[in-house]
């Protein structure tokens, strides 16, 4: 069993994520590459407790960047997308 936070890299904040979010209850998440679902389901659930109902992943293909003449291909990463409970939920920006 890896370390939760080796799981887990960062919650995915965008316009798409946020609006699942508030309808859905579903929660997305840049992940470890060799993470599996059980072991990103345990993470999310012992970081935020929450109880998890089911975890979506897929792979991100790097995008093709140029800098100047020369071509680079950022890596691939892995994104997670998690469902939780009727009537919970997770708060990334906690107001003091």
């Amino acid at each position: 069993m890896r370390n939760i936070y080796d799981v887990i890299r960062r919650p995915v904040i965008s316009e798409k994520s946020t609006a699942l979010a508030e309808i859905a209850g579903c929660y997305a998440f840049e992940v470890a590459k060799g993470a599996n679902k059980c072991e990103i389901k345990d993470a999310v659930q012992r970081l935020f407790n929450v109880k998890v109902l089911r975890v979506h992943t897929m792979v991100m293909h790097g995008k093709v960047k140029r800098i100047g003449r020369f071509v680079k291909k950022q890596s691939n990463w892995k994104k997670a997308f998690v469902t939780l409970a009727q009537g919970q939920k997770i708060d990334f920006f906690q107001a003091k």
